[in-house]
């Protein structure tokens, strides 16, 4: 094939290859962070998105790219919601993860949910959406009786046989260790779930 009328990028020059140096690949950066290492920042993100060396994620939102042999890779969902929030507290996950429960649910979601204490609503950031949900607790990882509890917290959102789920989450109430369920239930649980596991262990 000629290489007539292909245009080479050209190399990065002066204070532009400086800021290229300086960005760890994999990273998250917001507009901010950069101007902290470039006094014409916007001309320069411009350049390193030109040649790759940035992807825009949203407005003032970018990420550097990790090579691989399979091209550039893409940034974690962590890294992606840290750098959006501005913040390390928060919790990812999809509502898929309550099938690791056992109460009989089977639906996969195209979903990502962050809860969080600061954003709230629906974010389209790079290729991808997430469901931001302030939340006034949450833990660090998700475990069984999170799940559990969080599941019956949002069961009027997901494509599954209330009934059923219900009866299997009473039928499972007692395999779980007494005091980390009581913890999780008061820390987690919205009042109609508190109602609901107060009734079923009266009952």
């Amino acid at each position: 094939m000629s290489s007539v009328g292909l245009l080479a990028t050209p190399p990065l020059r002066g204070a532009t290859a400086c800021l290229a140096d300086a960005l760890q690949k994999g990273h998250v950066y917001r507009r901010e962070d950069l101007a902290r290492l470039s006094k014409a920042v916007d001309r320069h993100v411009q350049e390193l998105l030109r040649v790759g060396k940035l992807q825009k994620l949203a407005q003032g939102l970018y990420h550097a790219p990790k090579p691989s042999n399979f091209g550039a890779l893409p940034p974690t969902d962590n890294e992606v919601v840290k750098g959006f929030l501005r913040d390390n507290d928060f919790l990812v996950f999809s509502p898929s993860s309550y099938n690791t429960v056992g109460l009989g649910t089977t639906q996969l979601y195209n979903r990502t949910w962050v809860y969080n204490h600061k954003r709230h609503g629906v974010f389209k950031l790079g290729n991808r959406q997430f469901d931001f949900r302030v939340k006034p607790r949450f833990p660090k990882k998700l475990t069984p009786e999170f799940l559990y509890i969080d599941l019956l917290n949002n069961l009027d959102e997901l494509a599954e046989d209330r009934d059923a789920v219900l009866h299997q989450a009473r039928t499972k109430l007692n395999s779980f260790d007494s005091t980390r369920f009581q913890q999780a239930l008061d820390n987690y649980g919205n009042m109609a779930t508190r109602k609901r596991v107060r009734e079923w262990v009266g009952g």
